[in-house]
């Protein structure tokens, strides 16, 4: 296996470790509208990603960055391309960082109220926009002789893509409703487990005709196995939330994630963006990469640097274990 067909596999990866932790990020924002009755319930659901979130969005950093020097072409057309909804996932991505970290900073209800909206939308709206996007990457775009992309951005907007992005948006907010489950104690954790198995059954229809759709297109009996790991997980996560396993749960619906993604990538290669114009002109781990030095480089940085941050990020979670309840909130506090 060649050093480009090894960061092809590493940058999938780290897009899997991107959306099984993001993932429920994203949930647990969409779930403050609609699971927390009051304010203190939307307290209880910030805080139970509060010590992690920003930790989790390192791996979006990661992923980019190691595309960037790794496979500069695919980076280049990609974010061309896809400029206007990149560009607003990241828009997205900073005010929801500001929401949290501001939202308590004065204790009038309008302000909280607004910065509240504020974590809802820029949860919900990315969830979607990262399906539209990882849909259309698998499908193929218009891509030039020049490696250009010379669509628009309402060609990225066509049914398969529409519902890759109800696939994403779905299933993180099952995923999230999960975690809710895991976090939480009290009346709190009994309604995220009802409305975890509600999802769960929209998530399942969505997911499976979405991936059925992708492995018509361009499936093969490795993607067509991923497939089946994604659908069988998915099943087991409702089952288990239904009988009150939310560990197990949620590792089942991690494992779909990871099982969804790993067959995006699967029947994306060898391209990395395939050119819907001419097949010849697709984005592919050769045409699109770096030189053997660099991508040599790259190799031992991670090495080295990688285990560090999973062992750092591991022991984060390790110490926020604990569940917490509407009791753990202050009234005064602001």
């Amino acid at each position: 296996m060649e050093l480009h067909d090894i960061w092809f596999v590493l940058i999938a990866v780290l897009w899997i470790g991107y959306f099984f932790l993001e993932g429920f990020d994203f949930g647990i924002g969409v779930l403050t509208k609609l699971l927390a009755r009051d304010r203190t319930e939307k307290r209880v659901l910030i805080n139970t990603i509060g010590p992690v979130w920003d930790g989790n969005e390192v791996w979006l950093l990661t992923a980019g960055g190691a595309t960037f020097a790794a496979f500069p072409e695919w980076y280049a057309t990609l974010f061309s391309g896809f400029y206007l909804p990149l560009l607003l996932i990241l828009l997205c991505l900073i005010v929801r960082g500001v929401a949290f970290e501001y939202r308590a900073k004065r204790p009038e209800e309008k302000w909280q109220r607004n910065w509240e909206q504020a974590i809802f939308w820029t949860s919900l709206i990315p969830a979607v926009l990262w399906g539209v996007a990882f849909a259309n990457i698998t499908r193929g775009v218009e891509i030039d002789a020049h490696k250009e992309y010379v669509g628009s951005f309402w060609d990225l907007l066509n049914p398969y893509a529409i519902l890759g992005g109800l696939v994403t948006l779905t299933l993180f907010t099952f995923h999230g409703a999960v975690f809710a489950s895991l976090k939480t104690v009290g009346d709190i954790r009994m309604r995220a487990r009802k409305l975890a198995l509600g999802l769960g059954l929209v998530t399942a229809v969505l997911a499976l005709g979405f991936l059925l759709w992708t492995q018509a297109d361009n499936g093969d009996g490795k993607s067509l196995v991923a497939m089946a790991v994604a659908v069988v997980a998915l099943v087991g996560a409702i089952v288990a939330i239904r009988m009150g396993r939310e560990g197990w749960s949620f590792a089942l619906s991690g494992i779909t994630i990871a099982a969804a993604v790993a067959m995006l990538f699967l029947t994306l290669f060898p391209n990395v963006m395939p050119s819907s114009l001419n097949e010849e002109w697709s984005l592919t781990v050769t045409n699109a990469s770096s030189s053997p030095y660099t991508l040599k480089i790259m190799t031992w940085c991670a090495a080295i640097a990688t285990p560090v941050v999973l062992l750092y990020q591991s022991w984060t979670y390790w110490v926020f274990r604990k569940r917490i309840g509407t009791q753990h909130i202050a009234d005064a506090a602001h």
